[in-house]
């Protein structure tokens, strides 16, 4: 995670360079955690949501 956390760091968008930091790794960890908690995230009315689905997941094999 520590490993994660330092390269999003050292990759801030020009977006999140502006917004500044004096601890862009805490920075970086916050953003991370925001997008982990978005992709585990289930919407209770779906039709509200683009789903992200792999093949797998909507057909038969």
């Amino acid at each position: 995670m520590a490993e994660r956390i330092r390269r999003r760091a050292e990759h801030l968008l020009p977006e999140e360079q502006a917004a500044g930091s004096d601890d862009t790794e805490m920075q970086a960890a916050s953003i991370l955690a925001d997008s982990d908690a978005r992709e585990e995230y289930v919407e209770s009315t779906p039709d509200l949501r683009i789903d992200h689905r792999r093949s797998e997941e909507t057909v038969d094999p």
